[in-house]
């Protein structure tokens, strides 16, 4: 742009002409700009308040709409020094007095002391086993050792790359056989320690050793040929009483003494007892009860706010008439006041002490609460919770799905789901040898790695079904798969039956390999087993869908995604199910609507976002207009100036000429 020196020629004031004119233009403009971009940033905001109060009080609903909440239990002791307790929701209430006698403790056994870590102990093959051993570390005697079924034997090589101390003791833990090996200097020199992973009298190890190469490795053995090695700590289980009920445990963690119940015991209780109790967990469910008013109340704010009117100075909050508010807000205060179905007694919030003031918050009455949390509190989850309950004990509520509509469903069951089964050969020997130790299966279509059974002769069929089906469910790959199986000796065929804990026509088991004398020694053949086979029958009268022992109602019914497990019992007629969707359940679906994919607010709020793009689009548009109006002020102004300039000139000249004439003449009369 060229360079112009405006007012040069006249000496007017041509900038602060163009600027006064160009901002009287743009003035109004920029004020309706201003007032559009304000309104709707306010709006903005506004909803974006909303929709945040709308998910914080969504999220305050999750307690409550899951039914485990309201079977939550609290347990308590009176000292935490002797033990710890926790309660799962099957947990019956209870109180109970344990005394805790003996603690479990692993077996440990030390070697002799070496000079260094690096010293060669010897080579060859060490042997470890798990079972309980009859020792008497006093005289020294060992009496016998019976192995435990339940776990399995390792053998560690030894040879010229691992024959010192420190060879010995990685080598074993490398192999990660439940025995851990450790180096102690305790002062006379260096010794090897072995320790089982495991707590329990029979997990107590037996340590055999065949040498070959230079000598010395039997210096480890402990077992009834050779007790060379020192007994540290002896296996023993835990020892306790509940109740005056004796009581042992392998483990320090007792979890099947008491249902539901889990003890840790830490330490012996010198014959006081230790009360425990259990309770069901009330304040955890008046705490979320609390938080669901709280975020209602909080809700309630945010729309006082942007609804408010102050009758004095005429202000007005940024959402008062708006159509989209009230009728979020008119559905949510419908759907808190409605009633649940069903005959339950807790039909509303005013029945457990929850009322409306007059802005449209919640109050709690503590004391009903605390009354109905006492006497009735089975029925709460029935209030918030979507629940079915039926009229067969063996029919229980799994799921439901927001299309599912409350009410009475008959069920009829046309087909039982059976697991999948194996059925071995009839014939069984009791006795595991190295040529019918192995094999592999493949369970609900995952292949095991090969297993290994205990070597030995077993007291009964229902011992040798034990010790296989520990061995099956131990391999890694089915346990990481969450698959497992279920071993039985039927004594009326003398055969192994392997069933899949799983249900359905997805249940499936089938031996891959075995052994060479599997087949005619224990009955077990590679082949596949019969597959297991889903429930059938109908939910409302309509042909439902089964999975293993779920049964699921038709798409497009009322019963649309009733979910309810049938565990057994007979084919025909089951009573029936009566489903409620519960309170915090109705307002979570009604806030997914507000708060899901493409939801109302979301709709508003890109609308007013689009409206601050189209001002700012608008300012740019203003911008090049007033650039161009700027641009015609000057070339208009420039063009007076030099017009002024000109006839300055013209003036200039002429006064000038005029002044040059000669006077005028004076005649005289």
């Amino acid at each position: 742009m060229p360079i112009t020196a405006s007012g040069l020629g006249s000496g007017l004031d041509i900038n602060g002409l163009v600027t006064q004119l160009v901002a009287a233009e743009r003035a109004r403009a920029d004020s309706r700009l201003f007032r559009s971009e304000a309104v709707a940033l306010a709006k903005l905001s506004a909803f974006g308040s909303l929709k945040g109060a709308l998910s914080a009080l969504q999220s305050s609903l999750s307690g409550l709409k899951d039914a485990d909440t309201f079977q939550a239990r609290k347990a308590s002791v009176s000292d935490k020094d002797i033990l710890t307790v926790s309660a799962s929701l099957d947990a019956a209430v209870g109180s109970y007095d344990i005394e805790v006698s003996q603690l479990a403790t692993a077996n440990s056994l030390a070697s002799g002391a070496y000079a260094n870590t690096t010293d060669v102990v010897g080579e060859g093959e060490i042997t470890f086993r798990f079972g309980t051993t009859v020792y008497d570390s006093g005289t020294d005697t060992y009496t016998s050792f019976t192995e435990n079924t339940d776990t399995t034997s390792a053998k560690i090589t030894i040879d010229s790359t691992n024959s010192s101390l420190e060879g010995v003791r990685d080598a074993i833990n490398d192999a990660d056989i439940g025995v851990n090996a450790a180096i102690v200097n305790d002062g006379s020199g260096y010794r090897l320690l072995f320790s089982s992973s495991e707590t329990g009298a029979e997990n107590s190890l037996e340590v055999t050793v065949t040498e070959s190469g230079p000598a010395g490795l039997g210096q480890l053995e402990f077992s009834a040929t050779a007790t060379n090695l020192t007994q540290t700590v002896a296996a023993q289980d835990a020892e306790l009483t509940i109740n005056g009920l004796a009581v042992s445990s392998a483990s320090n963690t007792v979890d099947e003494a008491i249902e539901g119940v889990e003890l840790k015991l830490l330490s012996t209780s010198s014959g006081t007892p230790v009360s425990v109790g259990v309770s069901r967990d009330n304040p955890s469910v008046k705490g979320e009860i609390n938080k669901f008013i709280t975020a209602y109340n909080g809700y309630i704010a945010v729309i006082n706010d942007l609804t408010s009117y102050n009758t004095e100075t005429l202000e007005r909050g940024v959402l008062v008439g708006d159509n989209t508010l009230r009728s979020i807000s008119g559905r949510l205060r419908g759907e808190l006041n409605s009633a649940i179905g069903g005959n339950a007694s807790l039909q509303v919030l005013a029945d457990i002490g929850v009322t409306t003031n007059a802005n449209g918050t919640l109050a709690l009455d503590d004391s009903k609460l605390d009354d109905i949390l006492s006497d009735n509190a089975e029925e709460l989850a029935s209030l918030f919770s979507a629940l079915a309950t039926a009229t067969d004990v063996d029919i229980s509520f799994d799921s439901s799905t927001n299309k599912t509509i409350t009410g009475t469903y008959a069920v009829s069951v046309t087909t039982l789901a059976t697991q999948a089964q194996y059925q071995g050969a009839t014939g069984l020997a009791l006795t595991i040898d190295s040529n019918n130790d192995t094999l592999k299966i493949k369970v609900d279509d995952v292949q095991s790695g090969e297993i290994t059974f205990a070597l030995g002769t077993y007291a009964s069929g229902d011992a040798l079904a034990t010790e296989i089906e520990a061995k099956i469910n131990a391999d890694s790959v089915l346990s990481e798969a969450g698959v497992s199986v279920e071993v039985s000796y039927d004594s009326g065929s003398d055969r192994l039956l392997i069933n899949t804990v799983s249900y359905g026509s997805l249940s499936t088991v089938e031996i891959t390999s075995v052994d060479s004398d599997s087949s005619a020694e224990l009955g077990l053949s590679a082949g596949s087993g019969t597959d297991g086979v889903d429930v059938a029958g109908s939910i409302g009268g309509i042909t439902a869908t089964g999975v293993g022992q779920i049964l699921t109602g038709a798409a497009d019914t009322n019963s649309d995604g009733l979910a309810i497990k049938i565990i057994g019992g007979l084919i025909g007629s089951r009573g029936s199910v009566v489903f409620d969707r519960g309170l915090a359940e109705n307002l979570n679906n009604l806030l997914a609507l507000y708060l899901g994919t493409d939801n109302l607010i979301d709709l508003r709020t890109d609308g007013f976002e689009n409206q601050i793009d189209d001002v700012a689009e608008q300012r740019e548009r203003l911008n090049i207009r007033m650039e161009s109006v700027e641009a015609r002020l000057r070339r208009q102004f420039n063009g007076l100036d030099t017009l002024l300039g000109q006839l300055k000139q013209t003036s200039d000249f002429l006064t000038q000429a005029l002044g040059n004439l000669p006077g005028p003449l004076i005649r005289n009369k």
